[in-house]
């Protein structure tokens, strides 16, 4: 099976083949079940939807179909959070999807309070499995809209991998996003910054003094994400990691932190 399994995945495109095959085979139950995720993957549905599960930052994060699969490159994301973060942190994660980013800080500092959000339904019910061994509560709505008024002025660190790739470049996603993530947690507009600026405009009405506020976005957008952090109130900075191919803006409102 692991030799035709092989073959097969490498004649459909994968270019890790042997790798996937040997995921599949670990996860599936039994022969038929592993004969089913085979051919969910040589369809052309993410690795990671296949699998039900992606890893992100040293965790098996729960990824249900049609939910938008945490990249590896977020990672960076992830560890320039978790490094603000410390025991007693309110930690907010935005546009949250499965819940990656905030189960890995979660993981990574314990006895935060952490919340997440996110407007699509699929994401909110995955997030929720993958929040609860940390306590984290999940909310359904668009932005900051359903969060409870007691967060206000009182999130330390507050995450939002917001959707960034102009409208126009959506036809030029891998077939994997494109057809198999929601648009909503892709589009960002006909400049790509249509989400984080709304992010940023109102980020300072919920962050502690001294909080901050932390966006993924991509190289060439950096100063432009920098500007709408500068125009919300917050202090931007730049981060990046060659190595993932990643760039992350911080902001922080001003004013002395808890911690």
């Amino acid at each position: 099976m692991s030799h035709t399994l092989i073959t097969r995945l490498r004649a459909a495109g994968c270019v890790f083949a042997e790798d996937e095959a040997a995921l599949i085979l670990a996860t599936a139950r039994t022969p038929a079940d592993a004969e089913a995720m085979a051919g969910r993957r040589v369809a052309g549905l993410p690795l990671e939807h296949v699998l039900g599960w992606a890893e992100f930052h040293g965790l098996r994060m729960a990824v249900d179909a049609g939910v938008f699969v945490p990249r590896r490159r977020t990672e960076f994301l992830a560890a320039r959070a978790a490094a603000l973060a410390a025991p007693g942190s309110v930690v907010l994660d935005l546009c949250c999807g499965t819940g990656a980013l905030g189960a890995a800080v979660a993981a990574a500092v314990g006895g935060i309070e952490l919340h997440a959000a996110d407007i699509d339904p699929a994401a909110v019910r995955c997030a929720r499995r993958n929040l609860a061994p940390f306590g984290g509560r999940v909310h359904e709505g668009d932005l900051y809209a359903p969060l409870p008024a007691s967060l206000r002025g009182r999130v330390d660190v507050l995450i939002a991998n917001a959707p960034y790739v102009p409208s126009d470049e959506i036809p030029l996603l891998p077939s994997e996003a494109r057809d198999h993530e929601p648009l909503v947690a892709l589009d960002g507009g006909s400049d790509g910054l249509a989400v984080q600026r709304r992010v940023a405009a109102a980020a300072r009405e919920w962050l502690a003094p001294g909080g901050h506020l932390l966006v993924e976005t991509g190289a060439r957008q950096a100063a432009l994400t920098a500007a709408l952090f500068t125009a919300g109130g917050l202090e931007p900075s730049v981060a990046t990691c060659e190595e993932r191919c990643a760039t992350v803006v911080i902001g922080q409102r001003p004013g002395a932190g808890r911690h």
